[in-house]
């Protein structure tokens, strides 16, 4: 029976370390993080889980200190797996498993390495992504591929709906391969990463629209920062407007100041090109309906504040 040291956070950790129990990976620890009170916890539990199946938890604010390599260094694993685990594992970690050491990364690699690789690619206007099993070096997600699990991103799908499904693409790549991989009979693809880019953390002061921008732009971004991420943010009638849901509204090529109105119980934003219909917002921490804004404001059109 292989032995593995698991490195795991989120729905992507619940999941993986769901596949390596169901395969008897003896998995003889879980690295995990503790929940940050300020963000919003809307995903499950890889320590939870581990609980469950009595399988010892850390949660170290470093994983690669002295005292953590010395308590993995004793447990002699084949592998390590690490699964939408924050931290990097440095060189001295990497190569403690006597098998190699493998991550899941929520991109078809080489593209979209690095950090919130799914709201990357909404931002960008892609038609597909997927998740990516490969081996770890001390470079963020350049080394070689093992497997990949393609699924589309449809025109308004939203981050957290593109992330469910990658979810289930990691689970379902990394069952279809772990036997060729415990067999030692898995491929090892070498990335030509002159066909992808490394992306950074974005922040919420990120989701602030740029209205000079074309609607399709400005519709990628609401979707990729749509709760439970931030939002996308702007100013109307000295407020803080953030907003849920967009719309492309079609053959319409708007010459006007950007500016947000209601017609016929709809609400409407013109953007630097094109006009996007806004089926979700909120307005001073307030979520209003198209009609319920009409009532209060009126019909007028009101020129955003940024």
């Amino acid at each position: 029976m292989s032995k593995a040291v698991v490195f795991a956070y989120h729905n992507v950790g619940v999941r993986c370390l769901s596949v390596l129990l169901a395969h008897d990976v003896n998995v003889a620890l879980v690295v995990t993080h503790r929940d940050n009170l300020k963000e919003t916890i809307w995903f499950d539990s890889v320590a939870e889980l581990a609980a469950l199946h009595d399988i010892p938890v850390i949660t170290p604010d470093h994983p690669n200190t002295p005292e953590v390599i010395a308590q993995i260094l004793v447990l002699q694993p084949d592998f390590f797996f690490s699964f939408y685990y924050r931290e990097m594992l440095k060189r001295e970690l990497l190569e403690i498993p006597k098998r190699g050491a493998l991550n899941m990364h929520g991109s078809l690699l080489p593209k979209y390495r690095g950090r919130v690789p799914v709201n990357w690619a909404i931002i960008h206007n892609e038609t597909e992504t997927g998740a990516t099993l490969h081996y770890m070096t001390d470079k963020p997600d350049n080394g070689d591929i093992v497997a990949q699990q393609t699924v589309p991103i449809l025109p308004d799908d939203n981050a957290l709906q593109v992330f469910q499904k990658v979810t289930v693409a990691a689970e379902v790549v990394l069952n279809d391969v772990l036997p060729a991989l415990l067999a030692g009979k898995a491929p090892r693809i070498k990335q030509d990463l002159s066909k992808g880019a490394y992306f950074g953390g974005r922040k919420a002061e990120d989701g602030v629209i740029d209205w000079s921008q074309s609607a399709q732009q400005i519709h990628n971004l609401v979707r990729a920062v749509a709760p439970p991420y931030p939002g996308a943010t702007t100013q109307l009638m000295g407020k803080t407007m953030r907003i849920l849901q967009t719309l492309l509204v079609s053959n319409v090529a708007a010459r006007e100041q950007p500016a947000f109105y209601v017609k016929e119980d709809k609400a409407y934003a013109i953007c630097g090109q094109g006009v996007l219909r806004v089926a979700r917002f909120e307005l001073d921490g307030m979520e209003l309906s198209a009609a319920e804004f009409a009532a209060r404001f009126g019909t007028q059109r009101f020129e955003f504040n940024c």
